[in-house]
């Protein structure tokens, strides 16, 4: 612990800085739990989401075989783009997946399998779900990120700065009170002193 003048100003400034700390902590602890309850349901919307995909990804097996077919499709479906936007949880700004654009080629029906136009959905599906699922994960990231901050905060204020704060005030007060004590002593030692003087002459 710093050394702490034993002065009545030091005194001031460390019950300012006890009521600081007590004023900020609530508001922290409260932070902490919010982030936490966000962070549970991000989670709870990954997994649901990573289902999603690994169910998909189960149901296209059967569609494997047809991809072997001898034509190039994979260039007709490319991502124009992806829309997010940001979103402020207990203050920190996380991406929201918001939508997905995508380009088409045209082809002609009577050339190619009927399945094709299933595929492409899948294939749309399946992009849609990676880019969410990734958004997902970014935002548990810079949550447990902001948690951990907030938790070390919270432990500072509870185990190291209130504690100090009590413990210098109370070693100022017995100073304090140590130096009041023997002022009055040596009050009234002096004043028996000149007592003892004015009868001795």
């Amino acid at each position: 612990m710093p050394a702490v003048k034993l002065t009545k100003s030091e005194l001031k400034r460390q019950k300012d800085a006890l009521k600081r700390f007590r004023r900020y902590l609530p508001t922290l602890i409260l932070k902490k739990q919010q982030l936490q309850m966000v962070i549970r349901q991000v989670e709870g919307r990954l997994e649901e989401k990573t289902r999603q995909r690994d169910e998909t990804l189960a149901a296209a097996g059967a569609w494997l075989e047809l991809f072997a077919e001898p034509f190039s499709f994979q260039d007709w479906l490319t991502v124009k783009g992806v829309e997010t936007e940001p979103a402020n949880v207990a203050g920190v700004e996380i991406p929201v997946f918001k939508s997905m654009e995508f380009a088409t080629q045209g082809h002609d029906l009577f050339l190619t399998p009927p399945w094709v136009d299933a595929g492409l959905d899948l294939f749309a599906g399946l992009a849609r779900l990676e880019v969410e699922i990734g958004l997902l994960r970014r935002q548990v990231a810079l949550l447990a990120a902001e948690l951990r901050v907030t938790s070390q905060r919270v432990n500072l204020f509870e185990k190291v700065k209130i504690p100090q704060a009590l413990e210098s005030i109370r070693r100022i007060h017995i100073y304090l009170g140590d130096q009041q004590t023997a002022a009055v002593v040596r009050g009234k030692i002096a004043k028996n002193n000149l007592l003892d003087r004015l009868e001795a002459s």
